[in-house]
């Protein structure tokens, strides 16, 4: 069960959400250090009563609470979800705002018509496992390096993306339908990962921008850097990366390169309360559709 928000005139859903997504954004803009880098480390937010992650707008969400308020684990529940595992959320807390969805009948109808409903989005309020005392949470799959890595070079095969090596920078050319990357050993680690991470979370971003062409999603975002539209773009790629670095245990890394869309990311979700939504949504459904290569045909 989830503690609802209380809607009223003063509370802004979508531009709370934003506004702290925006706040963890710019406090790493220095550096080009976004919550989705920090906060990846800790895994995908999770709901600790019912062990699922949490998706879209929500991971980003809790992402970037995590970064403002120190959190260092990835356990999420609402206050009642907390007492039934028989926690308590210590006093004086505050909880962190997240997104879900009513279906609203909008012409109701003794027939189940799907175009007769429409999405409304609701606040809840989840909590942090950081806040809370009497729960532990299970031990973490030991999974090594060399099988993380396994699993990724077989996630990209899955999906037959044609992938040129060479070159001094890492792109996806929609005009050849192709992704280009520099020469494997030309990546770097760093003190938090390695080249080989480096190499396939480069990868995994172009992927994202692959699943994007017209005969795939056909997401409309421009196309021309120093557009606003392709600064959405870049931002889905970047979550939709996380997400996929996430899901597979290998770090995302900053890539300096990409720092110069900070202020076009900032100034989208000033002007779009909704903006972060449907980058967010987008990226998830990207994450999905490349999954799904990787997945067994059914029997």
């Amino acid at each position: 069960m989830q503690t609802s928000v209380p809607s009223n005139d003063r509370f802004d859903l979508y531009r709370t959400v934003t506004d702290k997504i925006a706040a963890a954004i710019e406090a790493g803009a220095g550096a080009f250090v976004m919550p989705w880098h920090v906060s990846a480390a800790t895994g995908r937010p999770t709901n600790a009563l019912t062990g699922h992650g949490y998706r879209g707008v929500n991971v980003v969400a809790l992402w970037a609470e995590a970064v403002m308020s120190g959190y260092g684990t990835g356990w999420w529940a609402s206050y009642r979800q907390w007492e039934r595992l028989g926690a308590q959320v210590r006093r004086g807390q505050r909880g962190s705002v997240i997104v879900f969805y009513n279906h609203l009948n909008t012409a109701p109808t003794e027939e189940l018509d799907d175009s007769r409903f429409r999405l409304v989005a609701r606040a809840s309020r989840v909590f942090n496992l950081d806040q809370v005392d009497g729960w532990q949470p299970p031990g973490p799959a030991q999974v090594s390096m060399v099988e993380a890595l396994a699993e990724v070079e077989g996630f990209v095969a899955a999906t037959t993306a044609v992938i040129v090596h060479g070159g001094s920078r890492a792109c996806y050319r929609r005009d050849y339908d192709r992704i280009e990357l520099p020469a494997r050993e030309r990546f770097r680690g760093s003190p938090t990962s390695s080249a080989s991470e480096a190499y396939h979370g480069t990868l995994l971003h172009e992927l994202i921008h692959w699943s994007g062409a017209p005969h795939r999603l056909n997401r409309t975002f421009g196309t021309r850097f120093g557009d606003s539209d392709y600064a959405v773009e870049e931002l889905v790629a970047e979550l939709g990366a996380a997400f996929l670095c996430t899901d597979l245990g290998i770090a995302n890394e900053p890539r300096l390169d990409h720092a110069a869309y900070v202020a076009a990311w900032l100034e989208v979700l000033n002007d779009d309360r909704r903006a972060i939504f449907t980058a967010a949504a987008r990226a998830n459904d990207a994450a999905m559709y490349l999954q799904g290569f990787s997945e067994p045909e059914p029997a």
